[in-house]
């Protein structure tokens, strides 16, 4: 075992004979700062039985993987490790390398998060295989060669004996992660430990890596050690979980009970927060408020009392221990044995103020009235403009207003600051507000106009309910609404802010370094059309390849398309890209459109604090007084002013996607595009950006174009969706008919796919497994058949199911077209569309 060895630590934990791993009191800890010590994982325990799946769940930091990589003995050499680790019966802890090395492969075997970095680049896959096989047994290379074919095949890759010469940069990730059971059930393992075997993967591709994982059990017999943050795969494929916080367990149950009744106020925390394909759309989610600690500044008491709605005085002070609460259940919780309904939530008066409402770690500060600026939005007065900053801030908001730039050396600045120069063009343009958007309305102005969120069949009352008086009084939005109500009775509907139609975006595929020659084309986007609506959410999805991205960048470009037409704002991009001053006049059009992308830490300038970042798109466009609305927008998105000298490394992932958001607000847009903005973002802290964004649409009559391969998200969030596959729309139309009552055999694929967290509806749905992975855009020159009938046919479970040979002709040879169907504004594009595959999900199970 790598790193120092403390022995002791197995008190009250005594062997089990039917147990094949056994850890009692885990203790991990990493070198800190001045000599201190951070303790990664703090008294870990439990045990797994052959053939049984025990889920390790918690957001990032809580020492999951950590105590996976001490188990077999992977951690650095500066890691102390303590307490006691059983392979049947056998103490690994304080064994040296070569010694584990006899352990691991063959004894324990582990599949990585990311195969592609634990995969020898330079050994074919079959070789990489072979050579796990040989380590632990003697056998000959033929034999071994033999073998890794086999398990291949096992594992469901398509040719193997092919496919174990190719190397591992030729698979897809799904394959590289099959690559990956197949060498961890090489020498039938008696322990699989899988460490997030399927965050980065497609839906489609997730459920088909379970499957491979539930073969290897069955075909091994071997217990396995799911390390994962997703709630709905644990649902359908563990036996028991434990939930990990801050380093230590906080609840440990059969998945059944867990999931029907969690003892411990985070778990219910983790539970609220997931957005579910069985739930109504909209629903708000119950977002964890606050961030993990850091492990370094851990103090006396619970670690999640500054987050927890029930906490009390004790849990302030006194760390509470795991408890055995009976059945094998136990949770580290003051309050366990009060009968709590956790999920129902605590009584408001119970609620911590020095935390309620707070989100990613932000303390709350109060306006004038005594409210917290980063409580949710909609609890503002409509009758007051909560955001007019100037106007209403506090002292210390007025300090915070001096926001200080590191960049001293900038001459021209348009901020009020001191030590800068104002800019007179600026400061006129300000005073004269003569800037406008393409309807008429002023951009970026400390003067807003009053806007009501106008969505399809809204109603009077129901605009009333939500318009959104920024810089105005309440009757001038009543008057505004009026007049909409007057003009076109009470179905108010407005033009699309996007309109696309017949998007086409090929890219040349070449071939040779010197004499390079064209040998084919990259499809990725085929002929989409689609539009939005003011106030609503169209979503993309579909599996990576499809073409959801390249089709986003083609409307954030705002260039003249390949093919088709593009009208962002009611300006048609052909027309907007003929003739001199193209630059001047896309500046408004891009004033009103903006982006969120899924990092945004790379979205961030890391070299500028968030103050800069937000100002840099105030300052191009020549928005005078940049500090206040800098102040405006931090406010906006639920931090501080004080937040604006901060640099991007300083917050948390969660706090760093609200700062993006705040910059896309910046020029107070109508239309944003969100590509994958949560994907990357622990569930807890999901929940509250999803919630955050519902807000500011509702709030500000925003349009967002969605891009998310999570449907369960695209469910909460979406009022219309278009599901793309090969760089095409297979089906469009309204959210909720589409969830229902899937038309296209894809669509229907997709929501199978989707974890369910909920074991007693996961575990009897039916699944459609596609097989392989989502085919190439790639089409050769000369390759006639590539564009012949359905591109979807390969993988169609519909298509296999044809007899009639007629029908299959048809889909091999026609190309379908994107027909209406069931219903207004909802269209597939299948053959078959009245035959009906596999059941989604039995009649009442979800939705």
């Amino acid at each position: 075992m790598t790193g120092d060895f403390v022995s002791g630590g197995t008190a009250g934990f005594g062997p089990g004979d039917d147990a094949v791993l056994e850890v009692a009191d885990l203790r991990v800890s990493f070198p800190g700062e001045k000599g201190t010590r951070l303790d990664a994982v703090r008294g870990l325990s439990y045990r797994v039985r052959r053939g049984e799946t025990l889920a390790i769940v918690g957001e990032s930091g809580s020492g999951k993987s950590v105590s996976s990589l001490a188990v077999i003995g992977l951690l650095p050499t500066n890691a102390r490790v303590s307490g006691s680790v059983r392979f049947r019966g056998r103490e690994l802890l304080g064994l040296n390398d070569k010694e584990l090395s006899r352990v691991r492969g063959a004894g324990i075997a582990m599949v990585f998060q990311d195969p592609l970095s634990a995969l020898t680049p330079v050994y074919r896959v079959g070789e990489a295989i072979a050579a796990a096989i040989r380590v632990h047994r003697d056998v000959s290379q033929d034999a071994a060669l033999r073998r890794a074919v086999e398990l291949l095949e096992l594992v469901g890759i398509p040719d193997p004996a092919r496919r174990a010469q190719a190397f591992p940069h030729e698979f897809s990730g799904g394959m590289r992660q099959r690559v990956m059971i197949a060498m961890a059930i090489a020498n039938d393992p008696e322990v699989i430990i899988a460490d997030e075997p399927t965050t980065a993967l497609d839906v489609t591709v997730q459920a088909q890596i379970l499957e491979v994982l539930a073969t290897a059990k069955q075909a091994t017999g071997a217990a396995i050690v799911l390390i994962t943050h997703d709630l709905g795969v644990v649902a359908g494929f563990a036996d028991r979980a434990t939930v990990m916080y801050a380093g230590r367990p906080v609840e440990t149950a059969t998945v059944p009970e867990l999931f029907a009744a969690p003892k411990m106020p985070y778990t219910a925390g983790l539970l609220s927060s997931l957005p579910r394909l069985d739930a109504a759309r909209g629903a708000r989610l119950r977002a964890i408020p606050g961030a993990p600690p850091s492990l370094t500044e851990l103090g006396a008491g619970c670690p999640f009392a500054p987050r927890c709605e029930f906490v009390v005085d004790r849990c302030r002070t006194v760390e509470p221990e795991l408890l055995e609460i009976g059945g094998g259940r136990a949770a580290a919780c003051h309050r366990v044995l009060e009968g709590l309904d956790l999920m129902a939530g605590a009584p408001r008066e119970a609620v911590d103020p020095s935390v309620a409402g707070a989100a990613d770690g932000v303390s709350l500060a109060t306006d004038h009235a005594g409210r917290g600026v980063g409580a949710p939005i909609q609890q503002a007065d409509p009758a007051v403009d909560t955001l007019d900053v100037p106007s209403r801030q506090t002292d210390a908001d007025a300090d915070a207003a001096d926001l200080p730039n590191p960049r001293t050396d900038k001459a021209a600045d348009t901020e009020d600051l001191p030590g800068r120069r104002p800019d007179p063009a600026a400061e006129a343009l300000d005073a004269q507000s003569t800037r406008t958007d393409l309807s008429g309305s002023a951009i970026g102005a400390p003067s807003r106009r009053a806007e009501a969120v106008v969505r399809p069949g809204s109603t009077a009352d129901q605009l009333a309910d939500t318009a959104v008086v920024r810089g105005s009084l309440a009757e001038q939005a009543a008057d505004a609404l009026a007049g909409l109500a007057g003009a076109a009775g009470p179905n108010v509907t407005t033009d699309p802010v996007l309109i696309v139609r017949d998007l086409v975006k090929h890219h040349p595929l070449s071939k040779g370094s010197i004499f390079r020659r064209r040998i084919g084309t990259v499809r990725a986007v085929d002929g989409i059309s689609l539009d939005i609506a003011p106030g609503t959410t169209l979503a993309l999805v579909g599996e990576s390849g499809s073409g959801k991205t390249t089709a986003v960048m083609e409307i954030l470009r705002l260039r003249t398309p390949q093919s088709g037409s593009i009208s962002v704002l009611g300006q048609d991009l052909a027309a907007l890209n003929r003739g001199r001053g193209v630059r001047r006049r896309a500046a408004p059009l891009r004033a009103g459109i903006a982006a969120v992308f899924q990092d945004p830490l790379a979205s961030l300038d890391p070299r500028l604090p968030v103050g800069d970042v937000l100002a840099e798109p105030l300052r191009t466009h020549g928005v005078g007084k940049v500090g206040p609305r800098v102040q405006e927008l931090l406010r906006m998105v639920g931090l501080e002013p004080a937040h604006a000298n901060r640099f991007p490394r300083e917050f948390s992932g969660g706090q760093r996607q609200r700062v993006a958001i705040a910059r896309a607000l910046a020029l107070e847009p109508r239309l944003v595009v969100l590509d994958e903005p949560v994907s990357a973002l622990d569930v807890s802290v999901r929940a509250g950006i999803l919630n955050l964004l519902a807000d500011l649409q509702r709030e500000l009559g925003l349009a967002y174009l969605f891009v998310s391969h999570d449907l369960a998200v695209v469910r909460h969030v979406a009022d219309r969706v278009a599901v793309l596959n090969l760089g095409r729309v297979v089906e469009y139309g309204d959210a909720d008919p589409v969830f229902k009552d899937p038309q296209h055999p894809y669509t229907r694929a997709l929501l199978s796919a989707v974890p369910v967290p909920d074991p007693e509806v996961e575990r009897r749905r039916e699944r459609i497994v596609l097989p392989g992975d989502p085919p190439s855009p790639v089409v050769l020159d000369g390759d006639a058949n590539a564009l012949r009938g359905c591109r979807f046919r390969g993988r169609c479970p519909l298509y296999a199911a044809l007899e009639d040979s007629e029908a299959r002709l048809r889909c091999e040879t026609e190309d379908p077209a994107l027909l209406p169907v069931g219903g207004e504004g909802r269209s597939a594009a299948c053959h078959h569309l009245g035959a009906r595959s596999p059941a989604l999900i039995p009649h009442g199970t979800a939705a």
